[in-house]
């Protein structure tokens, strides 16, 4: 080969990579763009929930509101006491959320070009007081009452039923401390390191600010596991548990149980004891992918995608009993969180 024709074929193959390059650009522009006018269109007009101006009940439950119109995506809260009542927005758009008296967590995705995340820290009245960036799509978040926020996002996928997917959890303090990256911390199953590169880690929940229990996952297993930030160290307690949540009184810890069948993923329900270590299974037949929050020591709050209905979900409520079945709680919203001012 001449080295005329050497560099003409350099030059072609440059010329290729960069006309894909170009084309895979736009693909994701356009991308960008259709997504951002899906959002806009979902919050123009008047909103299908009805709204208030202040909550005079302070028990409350906080949620993102998917109620069609103007404040879709928004933090909203609604009385206990009214699930069904008038909701109050604030004015901010979250895709998570978590509260307690004193904060609020909120992950978010800032629609561009491009498309970046990040977590936002409210207060009480809904003022910015602390934000940083997330590596990827937002998944999960947790707050406990002294600030500790625990978030969870996609780094590669975008479902907890792909195939194949990463995650990072971190968990920092709204004061500005940083916890790390639970996937460094000691993991022990049933007395044993796991050393495995595969393993990840999601779902927290805190019991105290030293407290926690989360999922890990390796090798298609998952576990339950009880954290301790001090000693940076997570102990196996169950198989095939995810996204714990644990009871107000701290007796019972509810998550996700994947059931064993073939097809696309399906989990139910699973409660257990942890006093006498007992588990309670409730099955859904349509499933469910949140994590649950506990309405009271007996009732437990969860999201659901409307079906057929794509940004369409609703908040349903169950008892932690054999036999119990789903009912709508809040209609229009997404990732709940039990607020209580007063006993």
């Amino acid at each position: 080969m001449t080295k005329q024709a050497a560099g003409m074929s350099a030059q072609t193959r440059w010329l290729i990579l960069a006309i894909v390059a170009v084309l895979a650009l736009g693909s994701v522009t356009v991308y960008a763009v259709q997504a951002f006018g899906r959002y806009q269109a979902r919050t123009t007009g008047a909103s299908a929930a009805q709204i208030t101006d202040k909550l005079h009940d302070g028990n409350r439950i906080v949620f993102r509101n998917t109620a069609m119109g103007e404040g879709y995506g928004q933090i909203a809260s609604v009385a206990i006491a009214e699930p069904q009542g008038p909701r109050e927005l604030s004015q901010t758009a979250c895709d998570r959320v978590d509260a307690t008296t004193e904060y609020i967590s909120c992950m978010r995705t800032q629609r561009g070009i491009p498309t970046t995340f990040e977590t936002r820290i409210l207060d009480a009245q809904a003022n910015t007081i602390a934000e940083w960036p997330l590596p990827g799509v937002p998944s999960r978040t947790r707050i406990s009452e002294g600030g500790l926020v625990a978030t969870t996002a996609f780094v590669t996928g975008h479902s907890y039923a792909a195939d194949s997917f990463s995650t990072e959890t971190v968990i920092k303090s709204v004061q500005g401390e940083d916890f790390g990256n639970l996937e460094d911390y000691s993991i022990f199953i049933d007395g044993h390191e796991l050393t495995a590169v595969d393993r990840n880690v999601w779902g927290v929940t805190f019991v105290s600010e030293n407290k926690f229990y989360a999922t890990v996952a390796s090798a298609d297993k998952t576990w339950m596991v009880e954290g301790n930030l001090e000693e940076r160290r997570m102990n196996s307690v169950i198989q095939n548990a995810e996204c714990p949540s644990v009871a107000p009184d701290h007796s019972k810890v509810a998550y996700k149980k994947r059931r064993a069948q073939s097809g696309l993923a399906h989990w139910d329900i699973a409660v257990l004891d942890l006093t006498t270590q007992r588990e309670i299974i409730l099955p859904l037949e349509q499933g469910f992918d949140d994590q649950l929050e506990w309405l009271d020591s007996q009732t437990l709050i969860f999201g659901m995608p409307r079906t057929g209905s794509a940004g369409d979900s609703d908040v349903y409520s169950i008892l932690a009993s054999t036999n119990s079945e789903r009912k709508l709680f809040i209609k229009d919203a997404w990732s709940p969180s039990v607020v209580r001012t007063t006993g």
